[in-house]
């Protein structure tokens, strides 16, 4: 018998998102494939990761987070989220809120189970439920707002269903689910005994005054949601893998475990920073926040539109959904690699972001850089109807 990868390996793909980031690093171009968020790290955050380092917070930590930051998350959770949590039996700081998914996947589901998904969809969602040998279901939302029906989820369901993810604000949708749709959700999942995941990273990038809510608010399924979100792209530190989950303590204590085993803890003298940047960043941050990002979306969506390559306007997050069926290809790959040789911009096939062929003429481009890339990146782009 000759030596292979296992099954579970093959049926993991590498994300098309690094694919285009390593193909625009190789032609010298600006990326805004990836959302790698090149603006500047909160100065309290850098140093008092600096000092942490320096006071010899360098050893492993409880493997659910330093008691800091899971107080700092605690408060935080209680203020913006509307979720009470024991930060001693329910908060689990992980690897980024992509590592708190995974310890949640391998903690409650089985092989074979399936978790439904809102597509356009994020890829590592995909690829962590198959990397613990569960499988996506899909429920599709339509453009330009990215709506669903309660009559839609039904249709997703099968005798194997065990979860539902909700990413709000959404990558690479944008979208913000609303109370409504969230209560859909919400009654949906207690009919039939699911659990509820969340993606809520970008929790406090949201426009035209929305507001962010949280699934695990609505009281009557708090116990079955996990709640997953962290401070790679509010702080700007994508590098540093400081994530958490907050969920009932029955499911907390095993995602935990899990978390241990995999990971041990996360990196300790980062933990410190982000819990101190929790702490003492006021609402005029989030609000400057906002504002900035804001201004970029304006800014991106205008020379898509001038650019012919019409946008789904975001109602959060940082990345925007737009029209490529104006340019030559016959696969979202194919017009998105066209336009990276023809402008140096780099974006991801929508293809990236579906399970059948619906993306093919759409690009997702991030516009979480500083702004003389961004300005760079649209003087390129509006280049193409010139």
């Amino acid at each position: 018998m000759s030596l292979s990868l296992s099954r579970r390996a093959e049926r993991i793909v590498q994300a098309d998102i690094r694919t285009m980031s390593i193909e625009c690093e190789r032609l010298g171009g600006i990326n805004l494939a990836q959302g790698v968020c090149d603006t500047e790290v909160p100065e309290i955050v850098r140093r008092a990761a600096q000092r942490a380092a320096d006071d010899g917070i360098n050893s492993y930590t409880r493997y659910d987070g330093l008691a800091s930051l899971r107080n700092a998350i605690a408060a935080k959770m209680r203020s913006y989220n509307d979720i009470t949590a024991d930060p001693e039996t329910q908060i689990v700081v992980s690897a980024g809120s992509t590592g708190a998914f995974y310890c949640a996947c391998m903690a409650l589901l089985n092989p074979g189970d399936e978790v439904i998904l809102f597509e356009p969809y994020y890829g590592y969602h995909v690829n962590t439920l198959l990397a613990v040998e569960a499988a996506p279901a899909y429920v599709t939302m339509h453009k330009p707002d990215w709506t669903f029906t309660p009559q839609s989820l039904e249709k997703a369901l099968t005798p194997r269903t065990r979860g539902i993810m909700v990413n709000t604000p959404a990558n690479p949708s944008g979208k913000v689910f609303t109370q409504q749709e969230l209560e859909w959700i919400a009654d949906f999942a207690i009919r039939h005994d699911l659990f509820i995941f969340t993606d809520e990273i970008y929790e406090y990038i949201v426009y035209d005054g929305r507001r962010h809510v949280s699934p695990g608010s609505i009281k009557r399924v708090a116990d079955r949601t996990i709640t997953i979100s962290g401070y790679s792209k509010t702080f700007s530190i994508t590098g540093w893998r400081i994530g958490y989950s907050v969920s009932d303590a029955k499911w907390a204590r095993m995602i935990g475990y899990v978390n241990d085993l995999v990971y041990v803890c996360a990196p300790a003298p980062l933990q410190q920073g982000v819990a101190e940047g929790v702490e003492k960043l006021g609402a005029e941050f989030y609000r400057q926040l906002q504002r900035e990002y804001d201004s970029k979306r304006d800014r991106m969506c205008d020379v898509l539109v001038s650019a012919g390559l019409a946008p789904s306007i975001p109602q959060g997050a940082y990345y925007v959904l737009a029209d490529s069926s104006s340019l030559p290809g016959a696969t979202g790959r194919d017009k998105a690699m066209h336009l990276l040789h023809k402008t140096g911009v780099a974006s991801v096939p929508g293809s990236a972001f579906y399970h059948g062929d619906d993306g093919e003429n759409l690009l997702r481009f991030c516009y979480a850089k500083t702004d003389s890339d961004l300005d760079e990146a649209c003087r390129r782009l509006a280049k193409l109807r010139v």
